[in-house]
């Protein structure tokens, strides 16, 4: 009898500390767990450097989906979907149908904060993927730019409310989180993706300008 009680105590203890660690709560879940059925079919549906349908505002569900705020996604370099579909990620925005300079995952279907940014503001204008971006500081100094969006065809606008400067928090493959700070046409880029993860678009921006100068 004492035995039984003395287990249930330990699993009670247990339960409470994974409850209270995120990170042995998150090793816990399985990697095919972090994506529903659908994304998973999605990511799967081709192979693993073939670029994915872009979703378009000018479709209604497509549409819905973009609106949508994105999850947090679990770093983990051994989960096979997540891998894949970063690799296929990659390959969408860098296709000669989309020819981006960014790209957000719900923009192909998948409600996953995760991001690729072409680096202006490096040598050689790399491409780089960012797990969980988030803006922790922007500037006051804002800066006036051309914007497209893969998801908003045949379009582009200036919008005058992106800030020169951002400071930006991202987590690594591993875990670790990284800030950075980012300027100019690179730091718009970063804005108008992370915008992406929250189900926000370009125009919401000019709209509200247009609400403001009214």
């Amino acid at each position: 009898m004492k035995t039984a009680i003395h287990l249930t105590i330990l699993a009670s203890l247990i339960l409470i500390i994974i409850a209270c660690n995120p990170k042995i709560k998150n090793n816990l879940i399985e990697p095919a767990q972090q994506f529903t059925q659908v994304e998973k079919n999605l990511i799967m549906d081709q192979s693993y450097n073939s670029p994915m349908r872009v979703f378009q505002i000018t479709d209604q569900r497509d549409s819905l989906l973009l609106r949508s705020k994105s999850k947090l996604v679990i770093p983990d370099s051994t989960n096979l979907f997540l891998t894949r579909f970063i690799s296929r990620l990659y390959s969408t925005v860098i296709d000669s149908m989309s020819m981006g300079v960014g790209i957000a995952a719900p923009q192909v279907g998948i409600l996953k904060q995760i991001i690729w940014v072409q680096r202006f503001d490096k040598e050689a204008f790399p491409f780089e993927y960012y797990l969980n971006p988030k803006i922790t500081h922007y500037s006051e100094l804002k800066q006036d730019c051309r914007e497209g969006c893969l998801s908003i065809p045949d379009r582009s606008d200036t919008t005058r409310i992106r800030a020169q400067t951002i400071v930006m928090e991202h987590q690594l493959m591993d875990g670790n989180f990284v800030t950075d700070t980012i300027d100019g046409f690179t730091a718009v880029i970063f804005q108008h993706e992370i915008d992406h993860l929250h189900g926000i678009l370009y125009l919401d921006h000019l709209e509200k300008e247009v609400r403001e100068v009214k």
